[in-house]
């Protein structure tokens, strides 16, 4: 049912209030962690009035998130929720007609995953949606295309037998030797083949017979026919779209048209290929793009391009496809405009030349520009090239992050999600050019009306090599000149992520016990172009680890920051860098190793992305065992001095928990002071995703440990003071 609400926390103020001081705001507690709504996935309505959106909330009594769908008007009004609080509801998209809005939602009793609202009508049902949904229409709605997509394996499910034993991955899988001596008493895992294992999936049983592919194919409906399956191939098609016209249908797979079983068979769990020196560092084509007719036929390769196509786009006129190739894995994305009408493979127009960074989505606009986003180091933007000139405007930009852009048909209003250092997710609308600015939704304002979040300083320095980078320092609330305040170095995951100019709970969290946050990009972070992301390649804690001190070293010569008073905190990649710091100096009074890897050779065996050292370590261990072992913290380990808070999760299989465990032993055989903080029913994604009273109490453990060793604060002896919410 449709429901239709007033905007989530707006409050009416007695006007008498209006004479009255305004309150002072209040450091970040954890409490205010369930408070913080966050807005995604913005679809524009084809006709350019209405724009639906994600909104996702806490609900802390189930410990669980939630997600909605709203409808916002693009000309201003009030957002209105139009499913139902008592289901989850994600992912909207429009009709080419308008007349509906489809969603995906699973709810008890029906078998359908996909549902759609009329909007063409005042209230109304949801109703199931049967079968796929189309990828893809013509302009005037008449075709529509299909790419349906093959199911991978199975998760290891809790179904057991009538002895109550598990039985997922206890039956013997495919071409095994063994069997149990006895089924009804056997309930382990049976392995025989690569990827048994996944960070999102847990474990995966091997196949049970002959691997079977099912190709993704491709399906089409004219009008009010009926669905037709259009190709039948070995291979797989992916990111299906109907030129505008309807006579044309464009996807993405293997260059060779190869099937699904002899490319992945190269592959490792990840769906990345195994290391290649020669591979990686020549040009690479991994994926073309292609063409058939609306009606059937062969395909036919669109661009003679010796590179990996990815993101495309048709051009209104249906005669050009715009695309986003790699020339080779190491080198930078560019963006490419091609004849896809020609008879043969044409040569694309490179749009890009020299600038520095790399596209991410792009469309292309009715009015002849394609419209793009991109990181611009740690900010991002929305920009414009012409196919003409090459000319690239940044249309809409400044130090925030601009998500998810969606434009109209007629290409008159673009929809977009930002956040800043201070400001949560809202949804914000513009004209393409960057005109006209308006802030849509309101879902955090009372939160930010109360809460003191803290603004960061942007700066950059010249590290080793001259190379640039990015970083920031956050203050602490409640910060006096002339005082000093300890400080605590964030690092990154990745190593090919970032951290960026938008809102994250993890800065406010320690900046609001009164500590100054410092994060930057070292090389090896993402945003900045190719050559900088791969600059950390075979040379993970060398310079990587110099830009880092380079910026405590600036921090710590600031008159308000006490250098005696420091530590270290990471994930992932920033876990493994927190130990191997530790290993290196005894700078920092505390750390914090979160997903942190301590020794590699066993890091490749019970992790589910070996493809990650292979590429970045110049192959696999017996290729290249010097660089695994000495690239180890647990072979530097004697030289720790450093407190450490050690936090893992019991399902992640990203970087299992053998390692935490190794480095705890490790510290608390040395008697330097450590503590493992194991958490059930979580993955790699626990601080992002993971159980909000799991991740919220993640939050409190590194606020009492820094606060301990850095602040001289003692444990906690209540649940209220536990919690952050004093």
């Amino acid at each position: 049912m449709r429901i239709t609400a007033s905007l989530l926390g707006l409050v009416a103020l007695p006007a008498a209030l209006g004479a009255q001081a305004t309150p002072a705001r209040h450091a970040f507690r954890l409490a205010d962690w369930y408070r913080v709504a966050t807005v995604g996935s913005p679809a524009v309505s084809p006709d350019g009035k209405r724009v639906a959106f994600t909104v996702t909330t806490v609900r802390e009594s189930e410990n669980k998130r939630h997600s909605e769908v709203w409808v916002a008007p693009v000309a201003g009004g009030a957002p209105a929720r139009y499913t139902s609080p008592s289901t989850e509801s994600t992912s909207p998209r429009w009709s080419p007609d308008g007349r509906y809005l489809y969603f995906a939602s699973t709810r008890p009793g029906v078998k359908a995953t996909t549902w759609r609202l009329r909007m063409d009508a005042a209230g109304g049902e949801a109703e199931p949606v049967e079968g796929p949904i189309a990828t893809s229409w013509s302009r005037d709605g008449r075709v529509l295309v299909f790419g349906d997509t093959s199911t991978g394996p199975a998760r290891d499910t809790t179904a057991r037998d009538p002895f109550g034993r598990m039985q997922a991955m206890a039956r013997p899988p495919y071409g095994a030797i063994t069997r149990p001596a006895d089924p009804a008493r056997f309930d382990g895992r049976h392995v025989v083949d690569f990827g048994y294992k996944s960070n999102d999936r847990g474990f995966v049983p091997n196949r049970r017979e002959a691997r079977r592919w099912n190709a993704s194919q491709i399906w089409v409906q004219s009008g009010d026919a009926a669905r037709k399956q259009l190709t039948s191939t070995a291979y797989s098609h992916r990111g299906v779209s109907v030129s505008p016209d309807g006579r044309w249908i464009a996807f993405l797979a293997d260059p060779r048209l190869r099937s699904d079983s002899a490319v992945e068979a190269e592959r490792d769990s990840l769906g990345r290929l195994p290391y290649d020196a020669a591979r990686d560092e020549a040009s690479r084509n991994d994926v073309d793009l292609f063409v058939i007719p609306a009606t059937g036929g062969e395909p036919r390769r669109v661009a003679a391009y010796d590179g990996t196509e990815s993101d495309f786009a048709w051009s209104p006129d249906s005669r050009r496809i715009a695309f986003v190739g790699r020339p080779a894995r190491t080198k930078s994305a560019r963006l490419y405009v091609v004849d896809a009408a020609a008879p043969t493979a044409a040569a694309p127009t490179e749009l890009l030349g020299d600038w520095k960074y790399e596209p991410e989505s792009i469309t292309w606009l009715p009015n002849g520009d394609i419209g793009m986003s991109a990181s611009l180091g740690g900010r991002s933007a929305f920009l414009l090239v012409s196919p003409a000139t090459k000319k690239i405007r940044e249309v809409l930009g400044g130090r925030r992050r601009i998500a998810s852009p969606s434009t109209d048909d007629a290409g008159t209003v673009v929809a977009y999600v930002s956040t800043d250092v201070t400001h949560p997710t809202e949804l914000y609308v513009a004209t393409p050019d960057g005109r006209n600015e308006r802030k849509v939704t309101s879902f955090n304002d009372a939160l930010n009306a109360e809460v003191a979040w803290s603004d960061a300083e942007r700066f950059t320095y010249q590290s080793v090599g001259g190379v640039e980078i990015e970083g920031w320092l956050m203050k602490p609330y409640g910060y006096e000149p002339g005082k000093k305040y300890p400080l605590a170095l964030y690092i990154h995951g990745g190593p090919h992520s970032q951290y960026n100019e938008g809102w994250f709970d993890e800065f406010q969290n320690l900046a609001a016990e009164g500590m100054w946050v410092l994060y930057t990009n070292p090389r090896g972070s993402s945003g900045y172009g190719a050559d900088f992301t791969y600059a950390s390649r075979f040379d993970w804690g060398g310079k990587d680890y110099e830009d880092l001190m380079k910026a405590v070293d600036i921090a710590a010569r600031r008159a308000d920051v006490d250098s005696t008073r420091m530590g270290v905190t990471g994930g992932s990649y920033g876990g493994f860098m927190t130990a191997w710091i530790t290993t290196k100096t005894n700078r920092f009074k505390a750390a914090e190793a979160d997903r942190m890897i301590s020794e590699w050779t066993y890091w490749y065996g019970a992790s589910d992305a070996q493809g990650l050292t292979e590429f970045e370590f110049a192959g696999k261990p017996w290729d290249n065992f010097a660089m695994y072992d000495t690239l180890s913290p647990i072979r530097h380990v004697t030289k720790v001095r450093t407190p450490t808070l050690i936090v893992q999760s019991e399902d992640d299989f990203r970087t299992p928990m053998g390692n935490a465990e190794l480095w705890f032993i490790a510290l608390r055989k040395m008697g330097v002071p450590a503590e493992l903080v194991r958490y059930p029913r979580s993955t790699h994604e626990l601080s992002r995703s993971g159980e909000p009273w799991l991740l919220v109490d993640r939050l409190g453990r590194l606020r009492q440990w820094f606060g301990y060793w850095l602040q001289d604060k003692q444990p906690t002896t209540t649940a209220a003071a536990a919690a952050g919410t004093r």
